[in-house]
């Protein structure tokens, strides 16, 4: 699959997105659900944090900012890591997405190289671009160039024996049920070298 052809089958999945504004976070309303979540008062979450409780409830309430030292203490007392304060609550983003693709009913991308089947492809709004590719081809010299494009990859074996090129590696055999996960900005390219069509399911990140 050439570069223009990677980015064509890439963007696929990008033409109808939106890149979400993050909402700022209220640390003190996450600190206040994090120690209900656990069941704990004030003071027996200020304890377990090894703060006062008279700090513990002005971060609660937004009159104070902590310190560093103040975040790792509560991070340590609540069980979790500093970023993960920071993080909004997943299930307020909970939407219920679920798309099934029956064998051989995804959607065909084919390529002088590849034959790809997009599966999941109802589904707009992608993090992941997953595709199952019957590899046509059987030498290096049918590609024009490298294959790159953003974000990461993981290639899964499903059938034949294909060799793996990547930009900065040795070539790698790889057979059935053998993986693969790497930057997808690093040139690669796979070619077939069973008798027959090699099959791969390859999921590719699209943030």
């Amino acid at each position: 699959m050439t570069d223009k052809a990677s980015h064509s089958l890439i963007s696929i999945s990008r033409e109808d997105g939106q890149s979400p504004v993050a909402e700022p976070l209220d640390l003190g309303g996450r600190v206040r659900e994090l120690r209900k979540a656990r069941g704990w008062t004030l003071e027996q979450a200020a304890k377990q944090a090894g703060l006062a409780r008279s700090t513990l409830s002005k971060i609660e309430n937004g009159q104070m900012s902590p310190t560093y030292e103040a975040l790792k203490k509560l991070a340590l007392g609540l069980e979790i890591s500093v970023p993960q304060l920071f993080t909004q609550p997943q299930r307020d983003q909970i939407n219920g997405r679920m798309a099934v693709t029956r064998s051989g009913e995804g959607a065909a991308k084919a390529t002088v190289t590849y034959e790809h089947e997009l599966l999941a492809e109802v589904l707009s709004h992608k993090r992941m671009l997953p595709y199952r590719a019957q590899i046509r081809a059987r030498s290096i010299d049918e590609f024009d160039g490298w294959v790159r494009h953003d974000g990461e990859e993981f290639l899964y074996v499903l059938t034949g024996v294909i060799r793996l090129y990547t930009e900065f590696y040795e070539p790698i055999e790889m057979r059935r049920g053998d993986s693969a996960y790497y930057d997808a900005t690093m040139g690669h390219n796979v070619i077939s070298i069973s008798a027959e069509d090699a099959t791969i399911l390859w999921v590719t990140s699209l943030n």
